[in-house]
This record gives structure tokens, sequence and C-alpha cells, in this order.
């Protein structure tokens, strides 16, 4: 089963959600009109695309006034290059050349962050790549013991630190592991009390700074973990993050139980930064490198494709 085929059957609700809705709005073949661009757009908005779905729709309405829609097959033709043009900026997975390549990965607690380092952990194995785990955070003995669990599924090795302890320390040790023992990818879990802002905000600083004062240059990438259950207000979390520390790409999580997948867009029109995979479901392969035009495709797929 290839990309295409994988994203359209594991983010169903998302594709119904757009998809089935714009055949909704052709049914009887509806000619368009404004009302129909209306719905459209209150469509688009309600699938959590935001202040998105209002700019789409003023230029599908340009494009209706000079005659260039004719019809879904045409709103659809649009509406996907439109989206692929949004996503311009997302590329193919990162290349991790360097040995150690050392990756923090940020996010709020429930956001699905450390079960996205297992994935992330499982799918560099599967490119024959050593991983190290590093439980950096230490507040949550549950949160640890959560990823020496998907250590041991994994067969990673995992570092981790006594309850409370300084999660800069565990960071450190996990930077010192990696160099001695020549570990490919280095995944670090942080803290994610979103309710101590400052305090956390304090702590992802230190964090950084150890980790590049023992190894100039690291971490190489930090990635942002986001629910994709929360839809747009995942982007005011993203703004705090972002805020604290210099964030290289996003990892959107959950995206095959919510019908707010269209939430992509947003996110990616408010913060700037590249979507570098998507979580699909619970089990470790499901993962998947974020490929803008396979996603879109899946989401506009029409159910009989």
């Amino acid at each position: 089963m290839g990309l295409f085929d994988r994203l359209k059957a594991r983010l169903t609700r998302t594709r119904e959600a757009i998809s089935d809705g714009i055949s909704a709005l052709f049914r009887g073949g509806r000619p368009i009109d404004d009302q129909l661009l209306r719905e459209l757009e209150e469509l688009l908005y309600t699938s959590d695309l935001g202040p998105l779905a209002g700019s789409l729709c003023a230029e599908l309405s340009r494009l209706h006034k000079r005659g260039e829609l004719k019809g879904e097959e045409d709103v659809r033709t649009r509406l996907r290059q439109m989206l692929l043009d949004r996503l311009s900026q997302d590329t193919a997975e990162p290349t991790l050349d360097k040995h150690p390549s050392v990756i923090l990965v940020v996010g709020v607690n429930g956001s699905g962050k450390t079960t996205s380092i297992a994935k992330l952990a499982h799918r560099f194995q599967q490119q024959k790549k050593s991983v190290l785990l590093a439980a950096g955070d230490t507040f949550r003995a549950a949160a640890a013991d959560q990823l020496e669990i998907w250590a041991q599924r994994n067969g990673a090795a995992i570092v981790r630190g006594k309850p409370g302890a300084d999660p800069a320390s565990v960071a450190f040790e996990g930077v010192e592991k990696a160099l001695a023992t020549g570990i490919d990818v280095l995944l670090i879990d942080t803290a994610g009390r979103l309710h101590t802002q400052k305090n956390l905000m304090d702590e992802l600083h230190k964090v950084r700074r150890v980790i590049e004062k023992r190894l100039p240059g690291a971490p190489h990438e930090t990635w942002l973990v986001l629910d994709g259950t929360n839809g747009q207000n995942a982007i005011q979390q993203a703004k705090l993050f972002t805020a604290a520390v210099s964030v290289t790409g996003l990892v959107i999580s959950k995206l095959d139980g919510t019908a707010r997948g269209g939430a992509v867009f947003g996110i990616k029109e408010a913060l700037g930064l590249p979507v570098r995979y998507i979580g699909t479901g619970e089990q470790l392969e499901m993962l998947e490198p974020f490929d803008p035009q396979s996603f879109v495709d899946a989401i506009l797929a029409p159910a009989s494709r």
C-alpha cells in the first residue's frame, strides 16, 4: 500500500469532512454561485482551516467571476493547487547526517510527545540507524516509565535520571553516552508543563545551552509535537514554544482520530514551519513523513477513488 492509500485509509474523518462535504455541496448538479462559495468557506472553516478558509474562497470567487470554474471538478482542482501552494516549504525527511544527530522534542503533556518519540525511534531504526532515548521529562515519573517501555519494545538504549532530577543533566548524559557509544540519533524528551510557562521555558533554554556546550551545533533539530485533535487551538501552544526555543519542524499527532486534519494548513500558515511527520495511528509504524501531495490528495479524494 502506497503513502496516498495509507493516508486515505487513516485520515478518513478529515476526508469525510472536507471531500465528502464538497460532494454534498454539488449534489444534484448544483451550479457554482455566491451562496455555494459561502457554504464552502463555512465547510473549510469548520474543518479547521481557520482564517485560511476565507482567503481560499476569495480566490475561488475571483476565478468564478472570470469564468474559470465550471463545476465541482474545477473547484477540487483549484483548491488542491492552492492547498499545495501553502505547503510548498515542506519537503522530504530531514537528512540526519551528524553523528550523533541530536533531536530535542518539545510539546505539552498529552500532545502525544512520548509516543511520537517512540515512533521516531522505530522509524530511524528501520533506516538502520542506532538510536538512544533520553528521558528528560523528570517531573513525571510516568513519562520516563512510558519512554522506557517504548525503548524496550524498540530495542533502543535509554538514559533516565531519578524523579525530579535536573532535565539538563539527563540531556547532558544522553549526549555523553551518544558520543561514547557511536550512536546515530539521540532523541531527547522534555517536560510539557504548560501551566508553569515561565519555568518550563526557562528549563528548555537551559537544556539547549547544556547540549550546545557539550556538543557545539546541537541540538541539530528541535521538533514540536502538536495534537492534531486540538485543531486551531494548537496554534497558541505552538507560539509559546516557538518563542522559547528555535523550533525547526513540527510533528502533528493523532490525525487518524479527528475530522480536524485541516488544521495542518492553519498551523503551517501561522507558524511558517515545515511539518516533518504526522501520526496516523497507535502502532509504532503509524508515523508518516509529511508529503504535501499525498496529504492533500488523501483529504480531497472523492469516496469513489
